[in-house]
């Protein structure tokens, strides 16, 4: 059987662990090769995860940088294009956050979550989004939580991530009518990854999802077909000149909404709106 994503190449952010390698595992798994990226290096985990990928057969490009630095994400970028000479696939997936309540943290640690979870999103998606739309294909995958619309826990990260689901539904209307760009994002329920386990000792986590589950699913995200769209949007095609100039092959980047019955977690809805 062939693999849906041979031949594609994959970036995933905040790889090292968690949620992050979990995604690129799947990836790889699928046929992708990878490029994979993290603030963290020195600990040994972004090699373990890019000697894993290997493993499955894939080629792999791992590296550090500061996904809020714009030049890290540039050298990032541009490193990725120099060996495989194109990104299919964009997972922003790098998070950071707190077990601190409000009323104790500080403006420092409040300006680092929205820095990582919310800016890198965008740092990236803004220099990787150019490469895609010169070559008429790719795909997008923000990474959501469940805390974008549950009021629990940490204030700062819930923000960040209702933040990203904002710009999800934006940007996916801004580029809707771009060919073969596809822009969305997943919500997780809560995952048993170190970070979150770390901060759940002694309550109870029986309900939690594995990894393992998020490994499979991202790889399996797939656009819309046109028609789809049309029909579940009312979405009015170009005039017949615009349509002309496509050759009849134009994509639309707004992802539709999937259903997820055996997951808590879920694909945000990217609808148009007007």
């Amino acid at each position: 059987m062939a693999l849906p994503l041979k031949g594609k190449t994959v970036l995933v952010t905040g790889a090292r662990q968690g949620l992050g390698k979990s995604i690129s595992l799947g990836m790889a798994e699928a046929g992708a090769d990878l490029v994979i990226c993290d603030r963290i290096t020195d600990d040994g985990k972004l090699a373990e995860t890019a000697k894993e990928i290997e493993a499955l057969g894939r080629k792999t490009l791992s590296m550090g940088g500061d996904i809020t630095i714009e030049e890290d994400v540039n050298n990032i970028v541009n490193k990725a294009m120099e060996k495989f000479g194109k990104i299919d696939v964009l997972v922003n997936n790098a998070g950071v956050t707190s077990q601190d309540s409000f009323e104790k943290m500080t403006y420092k640690r409040w300006r680092l979550i929205l820095s990582v979870n919310l800016d890198g999103t965008y740092l990236c998606s803004k220099i990787v989004l150019p490469h895609m739309l010169e070559k008429k294909s790719g795909m997008i995958i923000n990474v959501s939580s469940i805390l974008a619309k549950e009021i629990r826990m940490n204030i700062a990260y819930g923000v960040t991530k209702a933040a990203v689901e904002r710009l999800t539904v934006g940007l996916a209307r801004e580029v809707r009518r771009e060919e073969g760009i596809a822009i969305t994002c997943i919500r997780p329920y809560f995952v048993k990854t170190e970070v979150v386990m770390g901060f759940m000792e002694g309550h109870d986590t029986s309900n939690f999802e594995e990894p393992i589950i998020w490994q499979k699913y991202p790889a399996m995200l797939r656009p819309p077909s046109r028609q789809t769209l049309r029909e579940k949007y009312s979405i009015k095609p170009r005039s017949k000149r615009n349509s002309a100039r496509s050759n009849g092959t134009r994509k639309c980047a707004v992802k539709h909404c999937v259903d997820i019955p055996r997951l808590r977690g879920e694909e945000l809805a990217v609808s148009r709106d007007g």
